[in-house]
């Protein structure tokens, strides 16, 4: 009697040994892949496809997956000290924009694409900015911005990389730099004030010269030009005012008397 329970329970034992082995090898054959990502399949170290999106099924012990990620990434490169052709000591960063395209490749070509990306950012940033003028870096941003993204995607494309954008973010100068730059700023500032006020001087002095000729041509308009002027100083002050009146002026009124007396 004791024998068959001691039978019995090592049955079952078995029985539930056998169950949770199924389990274990039913939980590491079965992967599942979100929609963003897909999984690299490794057959005893060879290639063999790649699966995903969803429910993923690989042979126990001897397949390997591994996940890559296709959403874009963003990668910050850091600040890079470089010396700008014009022999000017910078600071620059940039932030790279990229995403997986070929699975494979980024396992197969490459130990980290991530990591091999960023270096890569890096050194051809300081490469780009370094055969560049400052006053280049500085208003040519989108030159510099096209020119980065090419020459990154094109080193990265054996990886199964695309590099869609790249742009510099901040540009550090030396403090004498920044000094100097505004006081250029602002002698440039006053160069274009002088030449304003020089091109309204020149069209007043036209107008004048114009208003001159006018007056030339027609007498009359001086004297009306002489009573508008006494009856604005008129107006504006309330104490007597002692004007000298024009010859011409009381010459025409002097005139019309001689006329008047003839007359009678």
């Amino acid at each position: 009697m004791m024998g068959s329970i001691i039978d019995a329970i090592f049955s079952m034992g078995s029985y539930v040994g056998t169950i949770v082995i199924l389990v274990v090898l039913l939980a590491s054959a079965v992967r599942i892949v979100p929609e963003y990502q897909r999984g690299v399949v490794f057959r005893l170290g060879r290639f063999v496809g790649v699966k995903g999106p969803g429910l993923v099924l690989i042979v126990p012990f001897v397949d390997k997956l591994y996940r890559v990620d296709l959403r874009v990434v963003t990668l910050d490169v850091p600040y890079q000290e470089v010396i700008t052709k014009d022999n000017v000591p910078v600071k620059v960063n940039a932030v790279v924009y990229f995403r997986v395209l070929d699975p494979a490749k980024s396992i197969i070509e490459v130990e980290n694409h991530i990591v091999a990306t960023s270096q890569l950012s890096q050194t051809t940033l300081r490469s780009v900015v370094g055969r560049s003028e400052l006053d280049e870096v500085l208003s040519a941003r989108d030159k510099i911005n096209v020119e980065l993204q090419h020459i990154i995607d094109e080193r990265t494309d054996p990886w199964g990389i695309k590099v869609s954008a790249v742009e510099v973010k901040e540009l550090e100068l030396p403090e004498g730099m920044k000094r100097a730059m505004a006081r250029q700023a602002e002698a440039e500032r006053e160069r274009r004030a002088k030449i304003i006020a020089a091109e309204g001087e020149l069209q007043a002095a036209e107008k004048l010269t114009e208003a001159a000729k006018w007056m030339e041509a027609s007498p009359i308009t001086i004297q009306l030009r002489y009573l508008q002027t006494l009856r604005e100083i008129a107006s504006e002050n309330n104490s007597t005012t002692i004007f000298p009146v024009p010859i011409d002026l009381l010459g025409a009124i002097v005139d019309r008397k001689k006329g008047e007396k003839e007359g009678i």
